[in-house]
């Protein structure tokens, strides 16, 4: 299953999970404002990995 993933899939994949924990880490240590814009990141990344997908499908076609 993994083997479909690409490199760039997987550094994205990570760095959104690591902003999810570190804005957790933020918000439970007080940080409130701070943990929320660092939170907004992850959809972004995320959205940024479906675009560069996106990008790569329509170059094989």
């Amino acid at each position: 299953m993994l083997k479909k993933f690409t490199l760039s899939d997987k550094l994205l994949f990570v760095s959104a999970l690591l902003s999810l924990i570190f804005s957790e880490i933020l918000y439970f240590q007080g940080n409130k404002d701070q943990a929320i814009f660092i939170g907004i990141w992850v959809p972004s990344i995320l959205a940024f990995g479906i675009y560069l997908k996106l990008i790569q499908n329509s170059k094989d076609v």
